[in-house]
């Protein structure tokens, strides 16, 4: 695209100007309050353990129910709104800005943010992959997403994506800096993504004796084999089962077909009907994070490897052959 005053840019210094813009520290995500009391919801979950699935049902429900629902993706795979949009994959926001702005153009809502049956969606993105930080990149979405406007925009219920693996400071904005108000996090009854909850528990615990006013709403259990680790986990935090969705097989292999199974007057629509009356409704909640050997407690030692005591390694050891402790050659000087 030519300028309007017919100057053709110069390559070489918009690429310079990229990157000398890219080498700056970003600025802090504004959170000043949207102008209508949007409810912000922070979504997090071991990797793999359903939150594309979950919040793609969950998102189409609500706007079922009438609601102005905005589902964003923060993980860099971009894989969060694939399931609503039938796998299509959706141009991030980091990307297709990268690629307006070399080109001399300006950003607009309609070249990043898509629709589906009343559902508004879309992906932040990230770096490619060995060439930048993912945290950055969120915040980096954030501040282009706040000169789209959105603090202005009308929604009942924006839902956020997060990797919960991760803790660095991008994935941990929301909880960091009160950007959302509550948090839901995605598990099952395994020990690895229970442990990535009790982190997230931790987080929001650490960032409310900071003054932080982001809670935990609840835990929603997906592919629920009926083995009672994931309630056990939420009974010790202190935080309510939003939802169980249950090992199912129809389930698996329509949600591998990229099939919305949370529509109204489906075979699955009690569950997401619930589980979004459940998350519109609750409370956030201030967790009790568990210790290491209280999380492993939930699960039999055979299980987790709860039962091998730590034995203290010696010098013997570490050399492989017979050692002979020798005098500190560190020389000690007497009390004057």
């Amino acid at each position: 695209m030519t300028p309007a005053d017919g100057n053709v840019p110069n390559l070489a210094d918009m690429v310079d100007a990229l990157r000398a813009e890219a080498a700056q520290e970003p600025d802090a995500p504004v959170t000043t309050e949207p102008t209508k009391k949007t409810q912000i919801i922070a979504i997090y979950g071991k990797g793999g353990i359903g939150k594309s699935f979950t919040l793609s049902n969950l998102s189409y429900m609500m706007a079922q129910q009438g609601k102005r629902v905005l589902l964003i993706g923060c993980d860099p795979k971009s894989d969060t709104t694939s399931l609503l949009f039938g796998g299509k994959a959706c141009p991030t926001i980091i990307e297709t800005s990268t690629k307006k702005k070399l080109a001399g153009e300006e950003l607009r809502i309609e070249d990043v943010c898509f629709k589906r049956d009343g559902v508004f969606a879309m992906e932040l993105g990230g770096p490619e992959v060995g060439r930048g930080c993912g945290g950055r990149g969120i915040i980096h979405g954030f501040e282009t997403l706040e000169k789209l406007g959105f603090h202005d925009w009308d929604f009942d219920y924006v839902l956020l994506d997060f990797l919960g693996d991760v803790v660095c400071g991008g994935f941990g904005l929301p909880i960091a800096r009160d950007m959302c108000q509550k948090v839901i996090v995605v598990g099952s009854n395994d020990l690895q993504s229970l442990y990535v909850a009790n982190n997230v528990c931790s987080a929001v615990e650490y960032f409310r004796k900071l003054g932080g006013n982001v809670g935990v709403a609840g835990l929603v259990v997906n592919k629920d084999d009926g083995t009672g680790e994931a309630a056990a986990f939420a009974e010790a935090v202190g935080i309510p089962i939003l939802s169980a969705i249950p090992a199912n097989d129809d389930i698996r292999k329509k949600s591998a077909n990229y099939e919305i199974i949370g529509r109204p007057g489906g075979e699955w629509a009690s569950v997401f009907e619930a589980l979004a009356t459940n998350v519109a409704e609750a409370p956030p909640m201030r967790p009790k994070p568990l210790t290491q050997d209280g999380l492993l407690g939930l699960f039999s030692p055979e299980d987790t490897g709860g039962d091998v005591t730590l034995k203290p390694a010696s010098q013997a050891d570490m050399r492989g052959a017979s050692y002979a402790p020798k005098p500190s050659l560190e020389v000690v000087y007497d009390e004057v």
